[in-house]
């Protein structure tokens, strides 16, 4: 007889009885770790988008959460900004950040944490190669939302050089971390590679 088992992610194993209290402490605590993240900062003269540690948070935030916490815990690190909280990149702030050119990275962040989070809890996170594709899938749905309002503010021929071209080594070797330490984390967990 066989039975579907509920997905889970490294969040349920490490708070294998959840309840509502944890997965609000869970949310904020991730809604947390990317506004920490989102200070860590390297300003590029050519482009208004910074290379940060926000879009890392983002993405392990779903894969540790699962979808549907991390999709919340990135709605709650939007809000904490629009509210005018300093917590987007350089200790930026207000609702004026989501229309202007880097609006619609900071616009992405929960439907990438949903996307890796869904994967996450398929199992993609439990293998080097999934895993590694896990963060790049996460990767385009934030470039592809943040390059369609970039491309309100940057010339055609100049926006693949300003919004996407400087970030792809480092979201590779982000994702080649991720794709070594998951899996990694995953044995340790569940030494016995009994199911999910």
């Amino acid at each position: 007889m066989s039975s579907i088992a509920r997905p889970i992610t490294l969040a349920d194993v490490a708070v294998p009885r959840s309840s509502a209290v944890s997965d609000v402490i869970l949310v904020v605590l991730a809604s947390l770790a990317t506004a920490l993240a989102a200070q860590v900062e390297i300003r590029l003269p050519w482009t208004p988008v910074p290379i940060s540690g926000q879009s890392f948070a983002v993405l392990l935030s779903g894969l540790v959460l699962g979808s549907r916490r991390a999709f919340l815990a990135q709605l709650l690190y939007l809000s904490y900004g629009a509210a005018g909280l300093p917590v987007f990149s350089g200790g930026a702030a207000g609702l004026i950040k989501f229309m202007g050119p880097t609006g619609g990275y900071l616009i992405a962040f929960p439907f990438a944490a949903l996307l890796t989070g869904f994967l996450a809890e398929r199992g993609w996170d439990r293998k080097p190669l999934t895993m590694f594709a896990a963060m790049l899938l996460g990767s385009t749905v934030i470039f592809a939302i943040g390059l369609a309002q970039l491309s309100r503010f940057v010339p055609a021929e100049g926006l693949l050089a300003a919004g996407l071209l400087p970030f792809i080594p480092g979201d590779l070797i982000k994702s080649a971390l991720a794709a070594g330490v998951f899996p990694l984390v995953w044995r340790l967990a569940n030494p016995t590679g009994r199911a999910k």
